[in-house]
């Protein structure tokens, strides 16, 4: 038989500290408080632990004696990959990702996706506290959140008493852009909205739906365009509203393809999204629209690609929605009542909104 292979016993934070003749304190001190040490001391003492194998102290252990993860939690009900991929939600992750370097702690994603009612993925996070991102108020996801004796910090949605929250006044945004399109003569519209509950609906939306729907950043806003537009002399009940489950431009042209199949008189179409608003303008080139002379576009966020675009659009700083989350959640400790930053919106106008078709055009074209 062979020897058998002997391998190096790893160094501990004991025996480093034997090998330089200083205390296990200022082992430690040389990787968690460094101002407590010399330069010269830590550099000794990481030097000797680099030629010795030794890793580091356990930060686990060192979670368990300090009662810290040193991590903020993200949850977001959506695939993981939704989070690199949907533009609005890219800013909203990296303005908190500065937020966390700003303050030397690390971001713990928390993905849930939709129609899943297992919460372990939240019980098992060991993090210091969450930031959730836009979810319907009914979501089990967030009732463990918030069971969990941790800070909480929303993005957008829902609104709930007591807890700390970030994100526009969805109403007054939207209503701007509703008293643009009201001003520029439009009567006949149609709107294309994100999902509006955790059950899937691809299709029409009733009046009913959408005064229940629990996602309540759609519900707002679908609330102030009807209140806009009703004031306009406009019967909400007989404006079109197409719902996406998913959120990806091919919905967006999905939705507005179903939309202007059955309502073709439409002269705007409200998304409430730059994406569903993107995936309208594709179909309207699809169908040999004329963008904005035979249909307005408007959309919701104000993207780069919707800049890139010329889109008519709400702006909001997803980046500083991110970063003011973070900077919440992180300075929890400091205060008692609960806080809302309630971040500025603006409305751009693009080169997609136009007074609408008069009825000749409409009927004969150019």
């Amino acid at each position: 038989m062979g020897r058998p292979i002997r391998t190096r016993r790893q160094a501990t934070l004991a025996s480093l500290a034997a090998e330089l003749g200083v205390s296990r304190t200022t082992v430690s001190n040389a990787y968690n408080r460094p101002d407590q040490l010399s330069p010269e001391l830590r550099r000794r003492v990481l030097e000797t632990a680099r030629r010795l194998g030794y890793p580091g102290p356990d930060p686990v252990a060192r979670s368990l004696r300090t009662r810290k993860a040193g991590a903020v939690g993200l949850l977001l009900t959506e695939n993981l990959s939704y989070a690199f991929r949907d533009p609005a939600a890219v800013g909203v992750l990296e303005g908190l990702a500065l937020a966390c370097e700003d303050a030397g702690v690390g971001l713990h994603l928390v993905p849930a996706s939709p129609g899943r009612e297992e919460v372990a993925a939240v019980h098992r996070a060991g993090v210091d506290g969450f930031v959730v991102y836009s979810v319907p108020d009914d979501d089990p996801h967030l009732a463990a959140v918030l069971s969990r004796p941790v800070p909480t910090v929303i993005i957008d949605q829902p609104r709930l008493d007591g807890v700390d929250r970030v994100g526009p006044d969805d109403a007054s945004a939207i209503t701007g852009l509703a008293n643009h399109l009201v001003e520029l003569g439009h009567r006949q519209v149609g709107v294309l909205c994100m999902r509006l509950a955790r059950d899937r609906n691809d299709g029409f939306v009733s009046r009913e739906r959408q005064r229940d729907a629990h996602f309540h950043v759609q519900r707002t806003r679908l609330a102030a365009l009807a209140e806009t537009f009703e004031a306009a002399g406009v019967d909400w009940s007989g404006v079109p509203v197409v719902e996406r489950f998913e959120h990806t431009v091919d919905d967006g042209a999905s939705a507005a393809r179903q939309l202007l199949d059955t309502h073709p008189q439409v002269t705007a179409l409200i998304c409430t999204s730059d994406i569903l608003a993107l995936g309208a303008l594709a179909e309207a080139g699809r169908r040999d629209l004329r963008v904005p002379a035979d249909l307005t576009v408007t959309g919701f966020d104000g993207i780069a690609e919707a800049t890139r675009a010329g889109l008519t659009t709400v702006h909001q700083p997803v980046l500083e929605k991110g970063r003011s989350a973070g900077q919440l959640l992180l300075a929890a400790q400091d205060h008692v009542n609960p806080r809302v930053i309630t971040l500025p919106t603006e409305l751009r106008v693009g080169t997609t909104s136009a007074p609408p078709r008069t009825a000749e055009e409409f009927w004969f074209g150019p």
